[in-house]
């Protein structure tokens, strides 16, 4: 399994590409029920990181081929 702080940089690198390459996708971040913490503490751990990057993945493919569908 990955390290906390190479996922922390995969993180980053992808929210900045959506950030700058997919501007409409962005704004739905904050809504990403990964983001929303279940308890007052949440444990930050490789898994939950993990997980939230899959997340972030996922949506971005999802996007991506939706949005060429309308294009074609």
């Amino acid at each position: 399994m990955k390290r906390l702080q190479e996922l922390t940089k995969e993180i980053n690198e992808l929210t900045l590409k959506i950030e700058q390459e997919y501007p409409e996708l962005y704004q739905y971040l904050d809504e990403n029920p990964m983001t929303i913490p279940c308890c007052e503490q949440p444990e930050l751990n490789t898994k939950n990181f993990s997980e939230y990057l899959d997340s972030l993945k996922q949506l971005l493919k999802h996007h991506i081929r939706n949005h060429q569908k309308k294009n074609n």
